[in-house]
């Protein structure tokens, strides 16, 4: 029960995020959520997973993202953002980043 409670706690204290990441000419787009983005994105530019999505198609650059304080709340908002059409997720993104600029440099 202890561990139960700390996982509880953990989850529940720390942001979570969900974040689109597109390649050099905004071709492709995936949406995903974690709970540390610097993390994240640090995984999709050096292609730590080399079977993912990501790295098939080269994404690296994050154009958008959103906090959130719990990971239901991440992953709802994803569940509808992929569920949408191209048009409205191009039109969320151009909202705060008109120009596709990377979000996170390393």
């Amino acid at each position: 029960m202890k561990d139960l409670a700390l996982a509880y706690y953990y989850n529940m204290n720390r942001n979570w995020y969900t974040y689109i990441i597109t390649n050099h000419k905004n071709t492709v787009l995936y949406i995903g959520i974690t709970n540390s983005l610097e993390r994240r994105v640090y995984e999709h530019k050096n292609k730590i997973n080399t079977s993912s999505f990501s790295n098939k198609y080269n994404l690296y650059k994050l154009a958008w993202f959103q906090m959130f304080k719990t990971p239901n709340e991440a992953i709802e908002a994803e569940k509808k953002i992929k569920g949408w059409k191209r048009d409205k997720k191009i039109d969320l993104i151009k909202k705060d980043n008109p120009d596709f600029r990377d979000l996170i440099k390393n």
